[in-house]
């Protein structure tokens, strides 16, 4: 199976900068799209951003202009550099490894933007 582990997250001001990591290991041959998603309290999880294999990318409207997605096929890694954060943006952040027919989730990482 594939573990995913995230990192980065934290508390930061309004408009301020977070880089959310996720490490895969494991039997990581055949990971296709890896893709961030957030939870906020009481809130349904949501796709923020994703990136495929060959590097192309999507972003919910929400984060457009702000939000970066990336990836290291050689490490299996994907990030998320998060600048101009909002109070919104306040979620439980989780990694997703696309592996047909399966994904794998990380345990996610707290972020909260908060003045």
């Amino acid at each position: 199976q594939v573990q995913l582990v995230e990192s980065g997250g934290g508390l930061v001001q309004p408009g301020g900068s977070l880089r959310l990591s996720c490490a895969a290991s494991g039997d990581i041959s055949g990971l296709h799209t890896m893709t961030w998603y957030r939870q906020a309290p009481g809130k349904e999880r949501e796709m923020v951003a994703a990136i495929t294999l060959g590097g192309n990318t999507w972003y919910d409207d929400s984060v457009k202009g702000r939000f970066t997605i990336s990836r290291d096929n050689i490490k299996s890694s994907v990030t998320l550099q998060m600048n101009g954060l909002k109070t919104e943006d306040t979620a439980v952040y989780y990694c997703n490894a696309l592996k047909m027919p399966y994904s794998y989730w990380g345990q996610g990482t707290q972020v909260t933007v908060s003045s």
